[in-house]
């Protein structure tokens, strides 16, 4: 049995744990927060490709109890055209489409059924350092306690302490010219089918709205910016200054956008836009690192979370099948790279659709219009959504 030690308490290394505990180890969660994450974060769209990953660790309800169904996407333009409705991959064989769920409800769910199966979790725990041999390895954190293992995973997110453990050269994230923020707009009664994501590529700035099962409006948009934004810049643009800037930039669509911004009682701080297109090394010895700390994709890609539940399963099956640590590491990331830094390739060129000035947005418009005026021959999602990892299928090293 080996004890592993999963640095990062979110969707990847919750996870993480339950795969690693249901292959028959032991894994130890730390969270370097003092507390769960309840009210943390925004929205996301689970795609269908997460959920079918699921299904053997027995979390596919789990996720959905914590979500709403979103079977498709719809496409449109600034000028109020819709172009396109398409599914967001097919559905499960039982029915099931992808999720959209508060981040912080499903971390609750997820963690609830990490406990209930028995898994330990140490809340205040921030990764100051490591180190390992041949046989173990050695967390040290912030409080002066220590934690010693088997193997370590980092779980840790964009910002990984376990990357630069791991590869003190790691590159840093890329900016994608883009901002995030979002809201809940109450109080409308607008005519779309509840659960269809609403995607407009406005004529200033890219909107998506999905009426919930309750009624209210869950939204997000991309303000272009050219220059990462400091802290101070951003901090300065909260509040009511970020609300008369996305109604300056959705003024010219004939959209419910600017109702939905009105209808919002708070809306979301903006926060910078990043990926990886690549991490040179992902593992050394007895430490690896998972999900956005070793691939973050754009959230164009609509695959993050999906990313990062299958590295779990997918590492899970690794030690579950091959004894060895290091040689399970290295069949991991063999099995894990190529894929997800096609994902990752893919959720930036969505992404690059979004940052277009005046006349590259006429382009833009004219091309997004002669490329949904027919079915596609193949959907060129197709790859995202239908992965499958057969849980049961013996890794072959």
């Amino acid at each position: 049995m080996t004890r592993a030690l999963i640095i990062g308490g979110g969707v990847a290394g919750t996870i993480t744990a339950i795969a690693l505990h249901e292959a028959g180890h032991e894994p130890l969660l730390f969270e370097a927060y003092d507390r769960g994450a309840e009210g943390v974060g925004a929205f996301l769209t689970l795609a269908v490709n997460g959920l079918d990953a699921l299904l053997p660790l027995g979390l596919k309800d789990v996720v959905r109890s914590a979500g709403f169904d979103s079977p498709r996407m719809s496409i449109g333009l600034g000028n109020g055209s819709r172009l396109a409705e398409f599914p967001l991959g097919d559905a499960l064989p039982d029915g099931t489409v992808s999720q959209t769920v508060l981040r912080s409800d499903l971390y609750v769910a997820l963690r609830d059924e990490a406990a209930r199966r028995g898994i330990r979790v140490g809340y205040g725990k921030r990764l100051i350092g490591a180190s390992q041999t041949n046989t173990h390895v050695r967390a040290n954190f912030a409080d002066g306690s220590q934690a010693d293992g088997d193997l370590l995973i980092g779980a840790d997110g964009l910002r990984s302490r376990v990357r630069t453990i791991i590869d003190p050269d790691a590159p840093s994230p890329r900016y994608v010219p883009l901002l995030n923020t979002g809201g809940f707009a109450e109080g409308l009664d607008l005519p779309d089918e509840p659960g269809v994501l609403n995607m407009v590529f406005g004529r200033r700035v890219f909107f998506c709205h999905v009426v919930s099962t309750d009624g209210r409006v869950w939204w997000f948009a991309n303000p272009a910016r050219r220059t990462e934004p400091t802290a101070s810049e951003l901090a300065a643009l909260a509040g009511e200054k970020l609300r008369s800037e996305l109604l300056h930039l959705v003024a010219r669509d004939r959209t419910p956008a600017a109702e939905i911004i009105r209808a919002t009682r708070e809306i979301y701080p903006a926060w910078p836009t990043y990926d990886f297109p690549t991490v040179p090394v992902w593992h050394r010895g007895r430490m690896v690192i998972i999900g956005d700390a070793a691939h973050a994709t754009s959230p164009a890609a609509g695959q993050g979370a999906s990313m990062a539940i299958e590295d779990a399963v997918t590492l899970g099956k690794c030690f579950r099948d091959v004894p060895d640590v290091e040689r399970a590491l290295t069949t991991y990331e063999s099995l894990r790279r190529g894929r997800v830094e096609a994902v990752v390739a893919a959720g930036k060129r969505n992404g690059d659709q979004k940052v277009i000035g005046p006349v590259g947005r006429a382009v833009r418009d004219f091309f997004i219009k002669r490329a949904f005026s027919k079915p596609f021959d193949e959907d060129p999602n197709a790859f995202m959504w239908n992965h499958h990892i057969d849980w049961d299928e013996k890794v072959a090293v």
